[in-house]
């Protein structure tokens, strides 16, 4: 059951388009947005994607074959620490996990407000 608004827009859609603006104005989803464009912007940051995302395709198609070592695995892992080593990286990952906190305090808000924790059932049914 919903309920349209003046405009014709449903009120659970307002309300989520509300949510989506003010989560846009956060301090730290707009850190985030920045940090996101200052790793697509980088030369350094973008070759040690592309060579982190190479290593990781061979290591999956090891793994699918059955093919895969520690010695691949660890490949993997340096790859990916290589890639975090960049600044911009590291910047983009710390911001991603300040906006991962807040966006968690918000569905814990929300939640409350519904006397149920709304994350841990999205996409899950019938549950106990």
């Amino acid at each position: 059951m919903s309920t349209e608004t003046a405009a014709g827009m449903d009120v659970e859609d307002e309300l989520g388009s509300d949510l989506g603006r003010a989560i846009a104005d956060l301090p730290e989803y707009e850190r985030f947005v920045e940090a996101k464009r200052a790793v697509e912007r980088s030369e350094a940051a973008q070759e040690k994607v592309q060579a982190f995302e190479r290593t990781r395709e061979e290591f999956m198609l090891a793994r699918q074959t059955g093919d895969a070592t520690q010695e691949d695995l660890r490949d993997l892992q340096r790859a990916q620490e290589s890639l975090h080593e960049v600044p911009v990286m590291a910047e983009y990952l710390d911001a991603q996990n300040d906006l991962e906190a807040r966006l968690e305090r918000i569905n814990e808000a929300v939640s409350a407000g519904l006397a149920i924790d709304f994350g841990d059932h999205v996409g899950a049914c019938c549950q106990d």
